[in-house]
């Protein structure tokens, strides 16, 4: 079964990493003028906006160049998928025949960058020291068929891949393995003649001290295969920083996290975390967030789930 959707690149971060993932199915492919294989439109971040700017990048104008109609990034439920986080599509096998990918998003090898690096990495713009400090990873669902139509509350992290499990967004290539039950929420049915859309979210964690706290968020248009259950996801609630305390984490389907803009922020910290560095809200257990599938999102859980299966 399919289902068009639509997915949500977004970015939630304690540095300025001025990455982002290309991927055939994202707006502003080519940039805004559909010809420019060296745009970089979608990896400028967002500080101190208001919602009607940083809410889908919408400070770009991307939302103007949406894909092809029969041009999607496919997800398909229980296997994998691929997107290549670069700082320009210039270092991406979309542009130039791929002549100009490296290992790293700027188009680089960097061994320099061995896992112990110490300082901050400003070049190409991880704003992170090293590999094992990288940012983690996280996808967000919304059973919306129009993208206008998303909002915080249903829109709903559904997948966060952290550094427990490396690469992360450290480097170039970034595969994604997605468990079944991630895509029971977005299987292909048609309500009437409308299709069901999901909106998927890419997030970054905190990056230790290596810039200004900002965000990411942009769009693209998903098609999932292989999908056989339509349970819904509940409504997302503004997750907490809960590191002291696990017994404060918020259980369920959580929002992304949305901080430092002008308006339309869903959590707000300060003072400093466990390990000495200033608290800087991530898609990890500081804010409630398991490793891999966040599999209590559901509205009705399926029954084979109803058990841990972290």
């Amino acid at each position: 079964m399919l289902s068009i959707a639509f997915l949500l690149l977004s970015t939630s971060l304690s540095a300025v990493a001025h990455i982002v993932a290309f991927s055939h199915g994202m707006y502003c492919e080519n940039g805004l003028s559909g010809t420019d294989q060296n745009s970089n439109i979608g990896v400028d971040p967002m500080y101190q906006l208001p919602k009607g700017k940083w809410w889908m990048h919408r400070f770009s104008k991307c939302e103007s160049r949406p894909p092809a109609m029969h041009e999607f990034l496919e997800i398909p439920a229980g296997g994998s998928f691929t997107v290549e986080l670069a700082a320009n599509q210039a270092f991406t096998t979309l542009s130039f025949g791929g002549t100009r990918v490296g290992l790293f998003p700027d188009g680089e090898e960097h061994p320099e960058f061995e896992r112990d690096h110490s300082t901050c990495i400003t070049s190409p713009n991880l704003h992170t020291q090293n590999e094992s400090m990288a940012a983690g990873t996280a996808f967000a669902i919304s059973y919306q068929s129009n993208i206008n139509k998303v909002t915080p509350e249903n829109l709903v992290v559904f997948n966060r891949r952290g550094t427990e499990w490396l690469p992360t967004t450290y480097q170039r290539v970034f595969l994604l393995v997605l468990p079944e039950v991630v895509f029971a929420l977005g299987v292909g049915y048609q309500m009437g003649k409308s299709f069901l859309v999901l909106e998927c979210t890419n997030s970054y964690d905190g990056a230790y001290r290596c810039g200004e706290p900002n965000m990411y968020m942009f769009p693209y248009k998903c098609m999932v295969t292989g999908a056989t259950s339509t349970t819904p996801v509940g409504k997302a609630v503004p997750p907490v920083w809960c590191e002291n305390d696990q017994s404060k984490c918020v259980a369920g389907p959580k929002q992304m996290l949305y901080w430092h803009q002008a308006d339309g922020n869903n959590i707000d910290v300060n003072g400093w975390d466990l390990s000495g560095s200033p608290k800087s809200p991530g898609y990890n257990a500081k804010c409630g967030f398991k490793h891999g599938a966040q599999n209590d999102i559901f509205a009705t859980l399926p029954k084979r789930f109803e058990k841990d299966h972290w």
